[in-house]
């Protein structure tokens, strides 16, 4: 008896229940970063129409509950209703399709906007980004003309969201050169807040770029998504940006992307994308 409790105790059980259940949720992780249905071919209604790139799921909530979504002829109400995948979903008049997500990090150079669209023919950042993927794919945010660096593309309505509301604090990094030395004094100004004309402001993080002795390189760290930001705090104080490169947004970086060019998020960073901005 005691070899055979011995020998039990040294060959332990797999664990099959949670090696099914660690299994199965790869699988569904792996779904959800290409078509968006589950195993048994349905999705969320709300899912399926962010996916279509039409809105993000709260916004599309709003318009089932408003009687313009069908699925298949017959007008839905009710949230949690599920979508097959031969279903077929109207926007009012128009036939949705449930897109695969794309996630595209690009390094902007000088001289292009970020807009989709503009009616002056102005470089925009769409021309940098137009071989990534057949699906019209957005920005997340803005880059001014002359400001370089990271900046994110995708047609997931949900995460485009997430990563622009002021209350993820989604935070972002800059490399500004200034035309002048910036005082300590106005560096713990920056750092402890003050007022803008559009409110209050403040740095999560500051100091002088490494390797850099004049003070006129500064890294700043901050959340705010208001327009020209970085700038507008740098010439309340009465300095002039010279150069402004983003080198980090939403924990990404530019490493190993060249100015102008772009690369796809792996299914890694897809996942930590999503889930963390919740």
């Amino acid at each position: 008896m005691t070899r055979n409790s011995s020998r039990g105790e040294s060959r332990k059980k797999p664990d099959l229940k949670k090696k099914f259940t660690d299994g199965k949720r790869k699988k569904v992780e792996k779904l959800d970063s290409g078509r968006e249905f589950s195993s048994d071919g349905m999705i969320r209604l709300n899912k399926f129409i962010a996916n279509a790139g039409i809105c993000s799921r709260r916004d599309a909530d709003v318009l089932i509950e408003a009687g313009v979504i069908k699925i298949n002829g017959k007008t839905i109400t009710e949230l949690g209703t599920k979508v097959a995948s031969g279903d077929k979903v109207q926007y009012g008049n128009q036939t949705l399709k449930g897109e695969k997500k794309y996630y595209v990090l690009l390094n902007k150079p000088k001289g292009f906007i970020t807009t989709t669209d503009d009616p002056g023919n102005r470089k925009t950042v769409m021309e940098l980004v137009k071989t990534a993927c057949k699906e019209r794919i957005y920005p997340v945010g803005r880059l001014d003309k002359n400001t370089t660096g990271l900046i994110l593309f995708t047609n997931d309505g949900d995460v485009a969201k997430r990563l622009t509301h002021p209350k993820h604090k989604i935070k972002k990094v800059y490399h500004v050169v200034l035309d002048k030395k910036l005082s300590k004094n106005n560096m713990i100004k920056i750092v402890d807040g003050f007022v803008l004309d559009d409110g209050f402001i403040k740095a999560d993080a500051i100091s002088f770029v490494k390797d850099s002795d004049n003070k006129k390189e500064v890294g700043i760290e901050l959340h705010s998504g208001r327009n020209r930001i970085v700038r507008r705090i740098f010439e309340s104080f009465g300095y002039r940006v010279e150069r402004l490169d983003r080198v980090a947004f939403a924990g990404f970086t530019k490493k190993d992307i060249p100015r102008g060019k772009w690369r796809y998020l792996n299914d890694k960073e897809i996942s930590f994308l999503k889930m963390s901005k919740k």
